[in-house]
């Protein structure tokens, strides 16, 4: 069996899908508008690999003979969020969307929650998550009460500090309120977001937890794991799927440790799949507004990548892409509906084509589903093919 990394660069979208005004995103494009703020991006092994060809992006030339296959890829998900980005790529498609909060959750939910764990809440609207423990951190030292918030994604946030309320309580707390969020108000995820320190310099922990809906059906994971197949995840990709799918996970705190658990993985001998997250440019970049920083940590992508690629025997896949945009120079700081980039490089060749505009981030699941010998998903085209052998 062969073996297969995909990385995910969260938050790094292409450009605006052809729907992207329904989600208030028109002119969108995370990847070119950071690289305009900057005055250049300088990315040489991602150049190489093609990225500059998939669309135009100062500081990026296009080249003659990439080095991998490249395009990019839309998603038809209804969302723009983690969970359905990353189900779509694995091949499960979201036909309804997940219910949001934009005035906060209602009666009947905070009050089922309130009365399942003892305590009133703070808070209960939308908020940035480092905005909100800044405005309600003294009261919930003062009184004891978690803080729940939410976003412009399906999301239910529950913020403690770490000596106010343990995080194995806190996580408590979110497994209550996965048990009430159903039907309805089937929220995609419960996220813990412990934090520490003092007023006014609160910070949030590493301890993050998300409590997922598990996917409504099965998923190229699963089917790989099934088969016999290592399925190893690096990063919150195991939250994203309910733990499902999954023979061993690496939770990491961030880029550097995500790609150095990545490398340590790469050298083992294993057959099947290792899906990596790498959650800083849409955590501290994109939904902070910062693209300098973004600049940055895509510096020190590109320049990790030599270790990464010396690590693939011959004939190993490695897929780059994204689970959605986060354009971190609009006005406001939630994702954005966006392609997502696809760069695919084989170590013993099979570089160079161009992929197009692949019309759902499903056929990365069906590219891998016949590059494993996989029944083929219901979901998604393969790409194997046009990749390998030039054939439509």
């Amino acid at each position: 069996m062969p073996r297969a990394a995909v990385i995910v660069l969260d938050g790094l979208g292409v450009g605006a899908l052809p729907d992207a005004s329904d989600y208030g995103d028109t002119g969108a494009n995370t990847l070119a508008h950071v690289a305009e703020v900057v005055g250049g991006l300088r990315l040489p092994y991602l150049e190489r690999l093609g990225l500059g060809n998939v669309i135009p992006v100062r500081g990026l030339a296009p080249r003659a003979q990439p080095e991998a296959a490249y395009g990019k890829m839309a998603e038809i998900s209804a969302g723009k969020d983690t969970i359905t980005g990353h189900w779509e790529l694995m091949g499960v498609i979201v036909r309804e969307p997940f219910p949001v909060y934009p005035n906060g959750f209602p009666p009947e939910v905070i009050g089922a929650f309130e009365r399942a764990i003892g305590r009133p809440v703070l808070g209960n609207k939308p908020a940035s998550g480092t905005e909100i423990i800044a405005e309600l951190g003294e009261e919930h030292l003062r009184t004891g009460y978690p803080i729940v918030y939410t976003s412009a994604d399906s999301v239910f946030q529950i913020a403690a500090h770490e000596e106010v309320i343990p995080v194995e309580e806190l996580y408590r707390y979110c497994a209550i309120a996965r048990e009430i969020l159903t039907d309805k108000h089937r929220v995609g995820r419960v996220i813990a977001r412990p934090f520490a320190g003092q007023p006014p310099h609160f910070y949030r922990t590493p301890r993050r937890r998300d409590f997922t809906l598990a996917p409504p059906g099965p998923t190229v994971l699963d089917r790989l794991k099934a088969s016999g197949g290592e399925v190893i995840g690096v990063g919150k990709v195991k939250d994203i799927f309910a733990g499902r799918g999954f023979t061993r996970s690496y939770p990491t705190r961030g880029n550097q440790e995500g790609l150095n658990t990545l490398r340590q993985v790469l050298q083992e001998r294993f057959c099947g799949l290792v899906l990596a997250n790498l959650v800083d440019f849409d955590t501290l970049y994109g939904h902070r507004n910062d693209p300098w920083g973004y600049a940055r940590a895509l510096a020190e992508f590109d320049a990790f990548l030599p270790e990464l690629v010396g690590r693939l025997h011959s004939d190993d896949l490695m897929v780059i892409t994204a689970d959605h945009g986060c354009d971190p120079t609009t006005p406001g700081t939630d994702h954005t509906r966006e392609y997502v980039p696809l760069l695919a490089y084989r170590a013993g060749g099979g570089a160079g084509r161009h992929l197009g505009t692949r019309s759902t981030l499903a056929d990365l699941a069906a590219t891998l589903a016949e590059m494993f010998g996989l029944p083929r998903p219901e979901e998604g085209t393969s790409f194997w093919g046009e990749m390998y052998y030039g054939l439509d």
